[in-house]
């Protein structure tokens, strides 16, 4: 069943040829062979699951009510997401045994969508590095490589789905917390436009940074599932302040998808970071390579290419970093609490702890500043290109335990996506090759801010021409 598209997968759902039980058992019974050796999951919940599917079995839909898009197929919740009476550690031994009373909007919208959770995805400690290795479970480990890490934060996720345990995942995206590990497991992933999706939009957040969104192996897959994102249910939206779809959508983010047709249109490729005035960054070879070559595929397509070097401010650094730390201040670690964490989430709450108001409201402003200076750099383009990741997935415990060269570290392998979270722009990382040791790689492409359907078309059409669907990682056939 895992060798279908998740589209597909729905589709027989839907039509009765599949049922929602046997499609949860099907992945069950994979994650219970698989999933230790993979790490993708913290906590997984058969008995609940298979109770959803058979209560969704059972009920007869009233066609009155808001559709639910998702029926019946398998998912899981990034643990940093709170579902009623499931352990939610946080990814961090501080909130090992922690078990809410009540939900989180995003976990209510996907079982208003009709989504089964099969349990809680592995993440890193509070989901604040790239990375996804932490202190309550088994490192994530890319199943392309398992002596690799997959990225994170969303790592359990993409590794989920990337091994077939989980046909689509969602997970969210601060600094690239979906699209790093999505490039690094060979996925699709997207992050949506500031103030989109109802059940996290980042308006609410320090700094307007973390908006949930969809991981996938296809175009059409990802689309699909933030179609289903998108729906205000009825305990969930909607929100006042969400952005909604200009009038002229007419149709589905899947449509968009499988139309598959745009341009010509006008790109810009950046190959430079705003990180670049206080941090090494070295693009590597493979990475140089994988964005020439959907420059090529695009230019082929008849799409116009233009290189851009944008203006980037000397604060950048600065200003992210006071944010960052600023927002894990707020942690509720205190006195020997602060022992159960790791070093670089204390080292995070404890400079955030010094940060003053003012300090903070600068980098605000800077923020504010980086933002309508990047959008107004970007304007005369209908997309703009990148490279995914500068550096190939790192090897397991390749990053520091001492926090400041940790934070460093990360920004040298993922330099290219912390800079969309401030602008608040839609974007997607999608595989377009592979390295000469068989890992994926791929590029990133930043639409404009709303624009998400020519976003998805323009992806769906690069995915076309590079043909990387049908590739599977080893595990995928055991």
């Amino acid at each position: 069943m895992h060798d279908l598209s998740a589209r597909a997968q729905r589709d027989a759902l839907a039509s009765g040829e599949l049922t929602p039980t046997e499609l949860a058992r099907h992945y069950l019974d994979r994650i219970e062979r698989l999933g230790e050796s993979l790490g993708a999951f913290i906590t997984v919940t058969p008995d609940a699951a298979l109770e959803r599917a058979a209560q969704l079995e059972g009920v007869r839909r009233d066609p009155r009510l808001a559709p639910q898009p998702l029926w019946g197929l398998p998912l899981a919740d990034k643990d940093l997401v709170q579902r009623a009476g499931v352990r939610t550690t946080f990814g961090s031994r501080l909130f090992a045994d922690f078990v809410p009373e009540v939900s989180d909007a995003l976990a209510l919208a996907l079982d208003d969508a009709g989504g089964v959770s099969l349990g809680k995805t592995n993440t890193p400690e509070f989901g604040m590095p790239s990375y996804t290795e932490n202190r309550v479970a088994a490192p994530a480990r890319n199943p392309w490589s398992l002596a690799l890490g997959p990225g994170g934060s969303s790592g359990g996720a993409a590794v989920a789905v990337a091994a077939g345990l989980l046909p689509v995942a969602p997970g969210s995206d601060g600094g690239g917390s979906i699209r790093i590990p999505a490039a690094a497991t060979g996925l699709v992933g997207i992050k949506p436009s500031r103030g989109l999706v109802p059940s996290g939009t980042a308006l609410d957040g320090l700094g307007g940074l973390a908006v949930p969104g969809p991981l996938a192996r296809t175009v059409a897959d990802a689309a699909m599932l933030l179609d289903a994102m998108l729906l205000e249910g009825p305990r969930t939206g909607p929100y006042p302040f969400t952005v909604r779809a200009p009038r002229e959508w007419n149709s589905t983010l899947e449509v968009a998808a499988v139309a598959a047709s745009p341009g010509p249109l006008d790109l810009a490729v950046v190959t430079t970071s705003p990180w670049s005035a206080t941090v090494d960054i070295e693009l590597d070879d493979e990475a140089t390579a994988a964005l020439e070559l959907a420059v090529r595929e695009l230019q082929g397509r008849g799409h116009r290419i233009h290189r851009l070097s944008p203006a980037w401010p000397t604060t950048y650094s600065e200003h992210f970093t006071t944010v960052w730390q600023s927002g894990a201040s707020t942690i509720p670690a205190e006195g020997e609490q602060l022992d159960l964490l790791e070093p670089l989430t204390r080292w995070l709450i404890e400079k955030g702890r010094t940060i003053t108001a003012r300090d903070l409201a600068t980098a605000l402003r800077g923020f504010a500043d980086f933002e309508r200076s990047l959008i107004a750099q970007f304007a005369p383009y209908d997309a703009v290109l990148t490279p995914a990741l500068a550096l190939s997935p790192r090897e397991l415990g390749w990053y520091s335990s001492d926090p400041v060269r940790n934070f460093e570290q990360q920004v040298q392998f993922t330099p290219f996506t912390s800079f969309v979270n401030v602008s608040g722009l839609p974007a997607m990382t999608l595989p377009v090759t592979e390295s000469s040791d068989g890992l994926p790689v791929a590029v990133q492409l930043i639409g404009r801010a709303g624009g998400e359907h020519a976003l998805v078309s323009l992806g769906a059409q690069l995915e076309s021409v590079c043909g990387w669907g049908d590739r599977h990682p080893p595990v995928w056939f055991d």
